[in-house]
């Protein structure tokens, strides 16, 4: 596995050639939420397309975009979209631009993404708390060599979301008074909806909320020793729920309308951890 390390390594040196310093913080933006790049102060913006290794983001919503600057006054690394496993990438050509990243600094990933209900207690607009994930896309980023450099060949999932930052988030909530859900998120690889007998089948196994994004990075940043803190916004209930037909146009109208609670939300924990 030398010459992916080489890879990571060259992909690596490359970002801090473009941004300096590489904080020490990631925040990866989801469906919807990408208002918060428009909030940084002191921005550098580099798209994807002009950096090796990093796929294009196809999906309407997620721009394609990584950007340096300040939030809150706190200097933070940020993803404006992401790469899907239904776009046709790999789980490797997924998992390689964070790679470069969790190698070239970063020591802290908060991921985002919008989602939908599972559980029927749960709301249209709630803020979801990940405490953990089911990973049902049929496929992972570490399948095939390890690079030993890079992190173990078992890495271990208990912890997959740092129980230290779910603590603080939690306390961030209370001090803002925004409800805030917790629960486990399950993955799908899409880019169809899920059937209504597939979200009771869902519910059944325990899950709370199912998108088809966010694992992938998780298992990465795992299997580097970068912690994790997690959060779905509930743009939707999932299918068969509320008898409605789903469509990602009206996801981003609910995420338009959460997106004050989620800035306030992200911003204080920022300041935590």
């Amino acid at each position: 596995m030398k010459d992916y390390f080489r890879e990571v390594e060259n992909i690596g040196n490359e970002l801090k050639k473009n941004f300096d310093e590489i904080p020490e913080i990631l925040l990866v933006l989801g469906s919807g939420l990408g208002f918060i790049a428009d909030i940084l102060k002191d921005k550098i913006t580099v798209p994807y397309k002009s950096l090796r290794g990093f796929p294009t983001s196809t999906v309407s919503g997620h721009e394609g975009l990584l950007i340096k600057g300040s939030l809150n006054n706190r200097n933070v690394l940020l993803m404006k979209g992401r790469f899907h496993y239904y776009e046709g990438y790999s789980m490797q050509e997924i998992a390689l631009p964070y790679r470069a990243i969790f190698y070239s600094g970063v020591k802290k990933m908060i991921v985002t993404n919008a989602a939908g209900g599972i559980n029927k207690s749960f709301n249209k607009g709630d803020i979801m708390l990940i405490t953990d994930h089911i990973n049902l896309m049929g496929d992972s980023p570490l399948i095939g060599k390890n690079c030993d450099r890079l992190g173990p060949r078992f890495p271990d999932m208990t912890y997959a979301y740092s129980k230290r930052l779910q603590k603080i988030a939690e306390q961030c909530a209370r001090r803002l008074k925004i409800k805030l859900r917790k629960g486990v998120y399950v993955a799908m690889h899409g880019p169809s909806y899920e059937t209504p007998a597939e979200i009771r089948f869902l519910r059944i196994i325990g899950a709370d909320a199912v998108g088809m994004s966010t694992v992938p990075e998780v298992i990465v940043a795992n299997h580097m020793g970068v912690e994790v803190l997690g959060f779905s916004a509930i743009t939707n209930m999932a299918a068969g729920i509320e008898k409605v037909r789903l469509s990602h146009s009206d996801i981003n109208e609910v995420a338009e309308k959460i997106k004050d609670r989620f800035y306030a939300l992200i911003t204080e924990v920022l300041t935590k951890i």
